[in-house]
C-alpha cells in the first residue's frame, strides 16, 4: 500500500481518471469508479481516506453522491474534494452540502498533489 493513503477517483471520463491516477499513484493507493452508484458502493464497503468527485456522472450525480456520503454517519467523515469543469459557480452550494474542497479542471499535476496533500493533512484546501 502506498504511504500516502487510499484515494477514490470518481470520474466518468477514463482519460481524466487515468491522468489523475498517474499523478497520484506514486504516493497514494488509487481506487476508481466511473459512476456515482459504484462510488457509493465502494465508499460504504471500505471508506477511502479521500474522495475526488466529479459532478457529472452517470447513475447518480456527484451532488447526489456527496449528499449520500455526508448524510450517512459511517461515511460523513470521509473528505470529499469536488473536481469539476463547471467553474466556481457551484462552490458555495457544494460546500454547504459538505464538500471539503473544490478543484476545477483543467488542473496542473502539482496543484492536484498539493490539494490532496492538504486535504489528507487536515489543512484547508486552497480556496475553500
Amino acid at each position: 500500500m502506498a504511504a500516502g493513503g487510499r484515494i477514490l477517483i470518481v470520474e466518468d471520463h477514463q482519460t481524466m481518471r487515468e491522468a489523475m491516477r498517474l499523478v497520484l499513484e506514486p504516493e497514494f493507493e488509487i481506487l476508481e469508479a466511473a459512476d456515482g452508484i459504484k462510488a457509493v458502493e465502494l465508499i460504504r464497503a471500505d471508506p477511502p481516506d479521500l474522495v475526488l468527485l466529479d459532478l457529472n456522472l452517470p447513475g447518480a450525480s456527484g451532488t447526489e453522491v456527496l449528499a449520500a456520503l455526508k448524510g450517512d454517519r459511517a461515511t460523513a467523515d470521509v473528505p470529499v474534494i469536488v473536481v469539476t469543469a463547471t467553474g466556481e459557480e457551484e462552490r458555495e452550494r457544494l460546500t454547504r452540502l459538505g464538500a471539503d474542497g473544490y478543484f476545477t479542471k483543467p488542473f496542473s499535476p502539482l496543484a492536484l498533489i498539493r490539494t490532496v496533500e492538504l486535504a489528507l493533512g487536515g489543512a484547508e484546501t486552497p480556496g475553500s
